[in-house]
């Protein structure tokens, strides 16, 4: 956007704010401009004054002498300008390849035209409107980060906020300066929490004084200009509300996140929404997100090291790990086998051979594979992994891997996965990105992930499991008759070929391929599937992880094996009863990726 376009795009967001405020004012106060007039595209209901001022922008911009996109809370998205209006999908429309230049908008604007509506409709002195204003890039999509104007109105009090990608940000002309408290204590704190969320209670609980105004895009743009110290929408916000406050906020020297401290780059669309952190600097955002997080990001001190031994880029990859943890003053303990072969692989007259092969065979790791330093007595960190004691495990394999390390290790030991497998679906990262995310881990910047995992009881054992529990025949090309319970009500009698209960995590694997759903591991739930039921009716069900769930053989003269994660595997008969019950020590997981668990579906599973 050159200088010429950013006069334009400013002087009709001036204009927008001048007129929809004028519109607006009759209006404050009146019981009548609360009268629910329609449902907006972002599915919630549509006040009277909410169309009055949606309106006002509209008719601006159709008859702006330019083109443009707007995604508006009320009116979804529309292409307007040179007299015409046109509902489009914004997603598709930067898609396009047909159109002429002279076809092609000048300005996507994300404009919240009334954020606060009830305050105005009570006339409480706390709302107003949020405009930004994001270049067009035709052929990809647009984000956040393609924002260049933003703009926030305080209809009440006439406060204006201004900011301007790399230029700064001004509140009513004067540069806008964010506290300088680094004190949790002392902090002031807006913001909205989230039902049974023992964290955000923790924050609340810490901070000197609570605001809650009920206008995001206010309550943000008041973190950068001092008045609070800190904000969060623990709720997920509209992108449409947060994308002027964003700029203003970064202009500002302020840190604005998703809960995790990864940065925020969400599409520009009516339907996207952020989970929002954001604070005057980095350390008081810093002690935000660690409690937000269970306080989890300690120093990690000692650190166990697992890996799959039925190859030589794995044994060779973990003694550049362990060389390079213990380069960087970290204890060090590593799974006996590994450390076998490890020395084995050392001692093997052929080993500049072995590990020229592996350069060659995997490109993308080869620099990484230089100068190892095999002049370490591995055997003499050995431990076994039932022993284990450490403040993380890092583990050098495939989905496989981890699951045996984890079934075999104390739970309460977080866990690092670096994919050397297949999928490699529960691992964190990428064998070339292992230094830089164990860089960022031994500086503190990392999050734990809890995951449910399951108690599986029968004939007075337990074991446990964090995928799934697979139930099937001892005999090939034979079904099983089983009755399903939850919490003692039978749920399901069907004859199949087996049965999976799976937790959240499991949902990407034998689940999925069975027709299971995939379920976000956020979700506190299981999952039953029957395999191939012989049954037309049958279908998964996803239940409380608070439930009990009991599987009973049906069948006389046929026995089963259950499968623990592809790990474990025991036998049952007739009229047994395996029971399952959500296990009250989560498996946890060190995570530093920007990458969400949809992301990573679309990038594992297409």
């Amino acid at each position: 956007m050159d200088a010429k376009d950013k006069q334009i795009a400013t002087d009709l967001a001036y204009e927008i704010i001048r007129e929809v405020n004028r519109a607006i004012r009759p209006y404050v106060g009146k019981p009548e401009s609360a009268e629910k007039v329609k449902m907006g595209a972002d599915g919630t209901p549509t006040s009277l004054i909410d169309i009055i001022a949606e309106d006002k922008l509209i008719n601006i911009l159709k008859n702006a002498p330019v083109l443009s996109y707007i995604i508006s809370e009320e009116i979804g998205e529309l292409k307007l300008g040179r007299g015409t209006k046109r509902s489009i999908t914004l997603t598709h429309e930067l898609r396009r390849e047909d159109l002429n230049e002279d076809e092609i908008p000048k300005f996507i604007f994300l404009i919240d035209p009334l954020d606060g509506t009830n305050n105005a409709i009570k006339e409480i002195p706390a709302y107003g409107i949020s405009i930004a204003i994001a270049d067009v890039n035709q052929g990809r999509l647009a984000t956040l980060d393609d924002v260049e104007l933003g703009f926030v109105s305080n209809f009440a009090n006439g406060n204006f906020f201004e900011a301007e990608k790399g230029k700064g940000c001004w509140l009513n002309n004067e540069k806008v300066k964010p506290s300088d408290n680094i004190n949790i204590s002392k902090m002031t704190l807006g913001g909205f929490t989230k039902s049974g969320t023992s964290q955000a209670s923790k924050l609340v609980d810490n901070a000197r004084r609570m605001r809650v105004l009920g206008s995001v895009v206010l309550e943000l743009s008041y973190v950068a200009s001092g008045r609070y110290d800190a904000f969060l929408d623990l709720r997920g916000s509209r992108i449409i509300d947060i994308a002027a406050s964003k700029l203003i906020l970064e202009e500002a020297g302020c840190i604005i996140t998703n809960k995790y401290g990864q940065r925020l780059d969400n599409k520009l669309s009516i339907y996207e929404k952020a989970v929002v952190v954001a604070a005057n600097n980095k350390i008081l955002h810093k002690q935000m997100i660690d409690i937000l997080n269970n306080n989890e990001t300690d120093f990690i001190g000692k650190i166990g090291v697992i890996a799959r031994i039925d190859q030589d880029r794995p044994i060779i990859f973990a003694a550049q790990v362990i060389d390079y943890l213990l380069t960087n003053g970290r204890e060090v303990i590593i799974e006996r086998r590994l450390a076998h072969e490890i020395t084995k692989l050392k001692e093997n007259p052929d080993l500049d051979n072995i590990i020229e092969k592996v350069k060659e065979e995997y490109p993308e790791i080869a620099h990484l594979l230089d100068d190892i330093n095999f002049n370490i007595e591995f055997n003499q960190l050995a431990e076994d992994i039932f022993n284990f004691d450490c403040d993380m495990a890092v583990i050098l394999g495939g989905d496989g891997t981890l699951l045996r390390a984890q079934g075999k290790m104390n739970p309460n030991i977080p866990i690092f996965g670096i994919n050397m497998g297949t999928v490699g679906f529960l691992t964190e990262i990428e064998a070339p990105n292992t230094f830089n995310a164990l860089n960022d881990i031994l500086k503190g910047d990392y999050y734990r992930e809890k995951r449910s995992r399951l108690v599986v009881s029968h004939e007075n054992h337990q074991y446990s499991a964090m995928n799934e529990v697979v139930i099937m025949t001892d005999k090939t090309a034979k079904m099983l008759h089983f009755e399903i319970q939850v919490d003692g009500e039978i749920i399901e009698d069907v004859r199949a070929d087996g049965l999976i209960v799976s937790t959240p995590s499991g949902s990407t694997a034998y689940a999925m391929s069975a027709g299971g759903p995939i379920v976000d591991p956020k979700v506190e739930g299981f999952i039953i599937i029957p395999i191939c039921p012989y049954k037309l009716g049958v279908r998964p069900f996803v239940v409380s992880d608070n439930s009990e769930i009991t599987v009973k053989l049906l069948k006389k003269g046929k026995s089963a094996v259950f499968v623990m994660d592809g790990q474990i595997n025991e036998e049952a008969e007739y009229e047994e009863e395996i029971k399952f019950k959500k296990s009250d020590k989560d498996a946890i997981f060190i995570r530093t990726s920007s990458k969400y668990f949809y992301e990573k579906v679309k990038d594992k599973l297409s």
